[in-house]
């Protein structure tokens, strides 16, 4: 920046002198013997400015004064310029009283120095630089003369106070009283114009830089990249940065933000490695950000090396990078390692212990997250709203409602519960403790609603199917002004799904479309996944198509829900196609779509495949083996799901519930009995599970049918359960197996009381009096069937030709081509018994 204009004033004769210190060599400074000549006062006044001049640069503002001072003493007056030195060491310094001091001084010695045009512009620069932003304003408002100096400053004031469209109004202003902006303040307005994300206004400073030349320099150009990395611009900040001749460390670190702030994780990694070959040593910004980016891909071998290259360039591991690494760890699930890091750092703030504690918290460790709260306090450091925000999550992730109560407790204490964010969390945790009376309570007693909390509320209500109330809900927002968003319509799409309201969700996802509101992800995911539980298989793939068609991409959720729709011999055409989809976009490979593609092709009939598939997974983990082994166990092969079961009993895996009741099942369809009870045996020696009443489901089933009833019978009476309908009943078929007539007709009195209105059941025990020859008992069953109208659930099949599925009923003739069909299967029969 040029050097500010100043007068140099006349100055009185000088009768003494004093020695001064050096500032190199602490030596002291003799003065000229003066004689009253002009020159000599000059010569000495000169000396005291240089030496002021040298001890402000060097960060010595009190000594400084201590000759300014000594001047004053020895009726030497100080100019402008000596009051400016002193005015830039404060700026230097953030030195805001002793620059007040100066200030007061100035005022003191008159008009002459107050008015002056240097003067009243370091004061502006010194106010500004300090912050101080009401009295920098006001000086700035009452300059009779302005010039580019004063508004680099009071522009760039306004930037670091968040007024970022009143400094592009008085970036305009200046220009239009004739002042060109300078490579200083045009930084200043990039910055405006990236928080504002004005791309417009931001090109057309891009403009002017071209028109004067300031392309060329480092600092405009690095402004420049962030301009458009905020502004969401890639492309243009790429061309920028690849045009600079010179990049420095800031323009490095723009491009690895911009990059990482949108999503766009692995070119910010790229970056960061091309500026480590092209030399340049990475800053904290650097490293925090490629801690950032590495977080978000969960790569953690970057995370290491980034956490690395700032131990080994010595980088202090303060509050911003210590928390950056702490960030990281968390984020990648290496607690243990955040937790050493947090440990080593020197100075710990707020954000770094919630950081830790909300790392706990992630991870299911709620003791310990508890724990480093109590240290905390210890510290004596108060609770913010971020960490009653971790507390309350703890509650409700353990549904602990008596944790919740004493966070919600320190929050009215501490005047904590008007917080938007704490009073979300605190409704979250109330409704995820089943109590959404007591969150009702705490949204309607909160004054300031923001959209955040509507949405939780909403999110509680559509959690536990209560539709109803989520759409009154939905309503009531916009009638108090809160426009709902894609996730307010959201919430209100799974509250008709989970209560079974297929079609109120389909109207209703039709609605949003129509009223411009655009689906994201999570709304094409929930009804897929709501339309493929609920028997909608088709539907559900005809929705993940249109979703295809939108542009939208499928994550790993998306493709599991719509293979689960996929499971039966019609859709296996599709199943293949996302399989291949999946491939095609490196999702294949991924845990919850290994686990959903092995479960399709074993329940389409294609074990083959479902075991090439799971051979190709090279990290295998718990969810794989369970669906192994339940499609060798659906297709009764004992043998193989016993091998599985050892080979994740071998890897180190732990078993599961689900595990257990796959094998067993493999185990009760074969017979294999011996297996199956050392298993059970296992199961709660070994593992230390306990069994539930689906196990004890397994093994009664594995007794009874291998003609064990008396030991079926007796486990029955030994489990910690009332056994349910599936376990009477699957004994109830046994006994009509083995013509058990008494303890069938003791069953089957039992069975109708636990489910008098299940059909299965009646025609279960007709069967078992049918197979005994009691066709008067079979009669009494089927007239009370008809008494309670229960029908028994007729049988289909279907087959699927060319594009069209055929769907057959027993006892239904509405097939187009019945007629035909019976004629074929007429010729058919006279063909069998001709040929026999």
């Amino acid at each position: 920046m040029a050097s500010l204009p100043f007068t140099t004033p006349h100055f009185s004769h000088i009768k003494s002198t004093k020695p001064i210190k050096s500032i190199i060599s602490n030596e002291p400074i003799h003065l000229i013997e003066l004689n009253g000549t002009v020159k000599n006062r000059q010569t000495l006044y000169k000396t005291y400015f240089h030496t002021i001049s040298s001890l402000c640069k060097d960060g010595q503002v009190p000594q400084a004064v201590d000759l300014l001072t000594e001047m004053d003493s020895r009726n030497l007056q100080a100019g402008p310029e000596i009051y400016g030195e002193i005015l830039q060491g404060c700026v230097y310094e953030r030195d805001l009283f002793t620059g007040q001091q100066i200030h007061a001084q100035v005022l003191k010695n008159g008009d002459f120095f107050a008015r002056n045009e240097y003067i009243e512009t370091k004061l502006v620069i010194f106010y500004a630089k300090c912050g101080a932003f009401e009295v920098a304003n006001s000086l700035f408002s009452r300059l009779r003369v302005k010039n580019v100096f004063s508004w680099a400053a009071i522009l760039g004031l306004k930037v670091r106070f968040g007024l970022n469209e009143e400094a592009l109004k008085g970036f305009s202003e200046m220009q239009e009283d004739g002042f060109l902006p300078d490579n200083f303040v045009v930084p200043n307005a990039l910055k405006a114009c990236g928080a504002l994300q004005w791309l417009g206004y931001g090109k057309g400073i891009h403009g002017y830089v071209v028109k004067v030349g300031y392309n060329g320099c480092v600092f405009v150009a690095s402004s420049l990249i962030d301009m458009y990395g905020k502004c969401g611009v890639l492309e243009d900040a790429r061309k920028v940065f690849d045009r600079m001749l010179e990049r420095n460390v800031i323009a490095w670190n723009s491009m690895i933000v911009g990059y990482m702030q949108n999503g766009m994780n692995e070119q910010a990694i790229g970056v960061f490695y091309d500026m480590r070959v092209e030399g340049v040593v990475p800053t904290q910004v650097s490293i925090s950000s490629l801690l950032s980016a590495s977080a978000n891909l969960g790569a953690i071998d970057e995370g290491k090396q980034g956490h690395a290259i700032a131990v080994l360039s010595g980088l202090e591991l303060d509050n911003i990078l210590g928390s950056s690494v702490i960030n990281f760890y968390s984020k990648v699930g290496l607690v243990e390692d955040a937790q050493l890091v947090f440990d080593k750092m020197s100075v710990k703030d707020v954000v770094a212990w919630n950081l830790i504690i909300s790392s706990y918290v992630q991870c299911g460790l709620i003791e310990k997250a508890l724990n480093m709260c109590h240290l905390m306090r210890l510290e004596i450091l108060r609770f913010d709203c971020v960490t009653l925000s971790c507390i309350l999550t703890a509650a409700a992730n353990s549904s602990n409602i008596k944790l919740g109560k004493e966070g919600h407790c320190y929050c009215i204490r501490n005047s904590l519960q008007s917080d938007v964010v704490v009073a979300s969390s605190i409704v979250d945790m109330y409704a995820k403790c089943g109590r959404i009376d007591y969150a009702r309570q705490v949204f309607s007693s909160t004054t300031d609603k923001d959209i955040i909390l509507w949405n939780t509320l909403l999110a509680a209500y559509a959690d536990v199917g209560h539709s109803g109330e989520a759409l009154k809900l939905f309503y009531q927002m916009q009638l108090e002004s809160v426009p709902p968003n894609v996730t307010s319509w959201n919430s209100v799409i799974l509250g008709f799904i989970r209560n079974h309201q297929l079609n109120e969700a389909k109207e209703f996802f039709s609605q949003m479309q129509s009223l411009g509101v655009h689906p994201n992800l999570i709304t094409w995911t929930t009804l897929i996944t709501g339309l493929a539980h609920n028997g909608c298989q088709d539907e559900a793939v005809q929705i993940f198509q249109k979703m295809l068609e939108s542009g939208i991409k499928p994550n790993t959720i998306t493709i599991s829900s719509v293979l689960s729709a996929c499971t039966n011999v019609t859709s296996f055409r599709h199943g293949r196609a996302i399989h291949g989809y999946a491939i095609r976009h490196d999702l294949g490979s991924q845990i919850p779509v290994s686990t959903a593609l092995l479960d399709m092709y074993a329940k389409c009939g294609y074990l083959s495949q479902a075991k090439r598939v799971f051979d190709n997974i090279l990290s295998k983990e718990l969810p794989v083996y369970n669906a192994m082994i339940s499609a060798y166990a659906v297709h009764g092969q004992a043998g193989e799901a016993l091998a599985i079961y050892k080979h994740l009993e071998e890897a180190g895996v732990e078993p599961d519930g689900i595990t257990f009741t796959s094998v067993l099942s493999a185990c009760s369809h074969t017979g294999r009995v011996n297996e199956g009870l050392e298993i059970f045996v296992d199961m709660v020696s070994k593992h230390h599970f306990w069994p539930s009443m689906e196990h004890y489901g397994c093994v009664v089933s594995l007794l009874s049918r291998s003609g064990h009833l008396a030991e079926a019978l007796r486990l029955i009476l030994a489990m910690p359960y009332e056994p349910d309908a599936h376990i009477i009943g699957s004994l109830l078929a046994t006994c009509r197996e083995h013509n058990e007539i008494e303890l069938g007709e003791h069953l089957s009195k039992y069975l109708l009381e636990l489910e008098p209105d299940n059909s299965g059941n009646f025609v279960a025990i007709s069967n078992a009096y049918a197979a005994a020859g009691r066709w008067d008992e079979v009669s009494e069953i089927r007239d009370l069937m008809k008494e309670k109208g229960l029908k028994k659930s007729p049988g289909c099949s279907w087959i699927q030709i060319g594009e069209k599925l055929h769907s057959f009923i027993a006892g239904d003739g509405s097939h187009p081509n019945t007629e035909e069909i019976q004629a074929t299967l007429a010729l058919l029969g006279m063909d069998v018994n001709f040929s026999a």
